[in-house]
């Protein structure tokens, strides 16, 4: 039974992917659904996945940085809103280049290219990985506040803190 890990930080769009890939690959089993690449890292040590989906732009590291980390372990699907990377990977050997929103359609054609690699070892993706690092700028940092104006007040909202607070200047 082939296994994958989703490294995602847009929650929605982690949980989209899932059910997507589970309503159209029912033997895959997702093993790990992460939000960042540090936590990406550590599920591909602790699971050994056959495949993983990476979003490019993540806190932490970037999908770049942990494809570089996952060399020939994985086979690597990147999943992201950013096309101008995909003839890079593709030309690197990554398995498949999927732009978000990824539709039904789309995936099946992934899936089919999945199905095909099982049975090959993965390719060493470090040359493009360096190109792409290049290109991607500096990291993206969370989201941490909110600012919404009410009246003449400033209002500081913090998201996903778990916190409920709001503060008040």
């Amino acid at each position: 039974m082939p296994t994958a890990i989703i490294a995602e930080d847009e929650a929605i769009l982690r949980t989209q992917l899932a059910t997507k890939l589970a309503k159209l690959w029912p033997e895959l089993e997702i093993v790990a659904q992460v939000e960042d690449g540090a936590a990406a890292l550590e599920a591909l040590e602790e699971h050994a996945p056959d495949f993983m989906f990476l979003d490019i732009r993540m806190p932490e590291m970037t999908g770049v940085e942990v494809a570089r980390h996952v060399g020939t372990r994985s086979r690597v699907v990147f999943v992201t809103a950013y096309d101008e990377y995909a003839i890079q990977a593709f030309e690197a050997g990554a398995v498949d280049y999927v732009l978000k929103p990824a539709t039904d359609d789309r995936l099946s054609l992934t899936i089919g290219r999945l199905k095909e690699k099982l049975a090959v070892q993965p390719q060493d993706l470090t040359a493009v990985l360096a190109r792409i690092s290049e290109q991607l700028g500096p990291k993206r940092e969370r989201l941490q506040w909110i600012k919404a104006t009410v009246g003449q007040n400033l209002r500081l909202i913090p998201v996903c803190s778990g916190r409920s607070t709001v503060r008040r200047w």
